[in-house]
């Protein structure tokens, strides 16, 4: 993790902030301009650490459903929660994180920000249509539509 990264996102400097920062999203008492994607890569990523992919897919969801609560957001058919974009995420960032070895939630984290914390139109390899803005993929999942190459077996 370079130093660029952590600057950036203060969760990142030690497992005490990252802890604090899970907490307040958890209790809904984060600031809303924290709220960012590398934020929500970051929760995908501690919740994947310890949780199966279903656990982790359903704190994701209540989470979020519950932090847009305490700060305001309306999670309507228009804008707040987003099925797709979470099962999506929680998805590829808890696959990272379960193929890992990591030995800690701050060592997931980093690595999952790192990852994926600028590459917030990840998606849009995945979806042929602006799926932030269609009104059924914001209530229910929506499968990928665009097909993705086999990875390479290495031969």
């Amino acid at each position: 993790m370079n130093a660029h990264h952590i600057a950036t996102y203060p969760f990142l400097e030690s497992t005490t902030a990252l802890d604090d920062f899970f907490s307040r999203w958890n209790a809904g008492t984060l600031p809303k301009p924290g709220w960012t994607h590398a934020a929500h890569v970051a929760m995908a990523a501690y919740l994947a650490f310890e949780h199966s992919p279903e656990d982790a897919l359903d704190l994701m969801r209540a989470g979020i459903l519950h932090y847009n609560t305490c700060v305001g957001t309306p999670n309507t058919e228009d804008s707040g929660y987003h099925e797709t974009l979470t099962r999506f995420w929680s998805g590829e960032v808890g696959d990272v994180v379960r193929a890992g070895e990591f030995t800690s939630h701050l060592e997931a984290v980093r690595h999952a920000v790192e990852r994926f914390g600028g590459d917030r139109d990840r998606y849009r390899r995945f979806y042929t249509f602006d799926v932030v803005r269609d009104r059924r993929a914001r209530h229910e999942w929506v499968p990928p539509d665009r097909v993705q190459p086999e990875p390479s077996s290495g031969k």
